[in-house]
């Protein structure tokens, strides 16, 4: 199974690339994994929040296919543990999922597009974190996630 991590915007904190691209060297070994950078939208002083996220969404729609299983990393989706996670990464494997695509949101979230076009809404917690976070924070959920699956001695119980 292929794997995107769709991002809304970039960073500059050379911390969260460090992080990054710590499980990013560390995946290559479980997973195709590609990671893609939306561009953060320009002259937006004039624009609504929900403006906004209607502009990211049409962004985020362009780079998902029809038949790509779309997961939103959403404050509202389902709570999973780590070994859930690693369950369910399995079993769309299992499935056939060609191509699994988790995106994160820009400041303001997704739009309803982007909602109605998901397959399903996975949270990282009960907590907010910044959309420049939730990279790190994904990336090594998604390794431990392998790691698990593999059997291997990451992840503790």
């Amino acid at each position: 199974m292929k794997t995107e991590l769709l991002l809304t915007g970039k960073t500059d904190y050379s911390w969260i690339k460090d992080g990054s691209d710590l499980y990013l060297s560390r995946l290559k070994h479980y997973t195709s994994l590609l990671v893609k950078e939306i561009p953060e939208l320009k002259k937006t002083a004039g624009l609504t929040p929900d403006q906004i996220k209607e502009r990211e969404g049409e962004l985020i729609l362009k780079n998902v296919k029809e038949s790509d299983y779309l997961v939103l990393l959403d404050e509202r989706g389902a709570r999973l543990s780590s070994e859930e996670f690693a369950s369910k990464i399995e079993k769309l494997t299992i499935r056939g999922i060609k191509c699994t695509i988790f995106a994160v949101g820009g400041s303001y979230g997704f739009s309803e597009k982007v909602y109605k076009r998901s397959d399903e809404l996975i949270s990282l917690s009960p907590m907010t974190f910044s959309h420049q976070m939730v990279r790190v924070i994904f990336l090594e959920q998604l390794y431990r996630a392998y790691t698990i699956i593999k059997g291997e001695p990451y992840h503790h119980k």
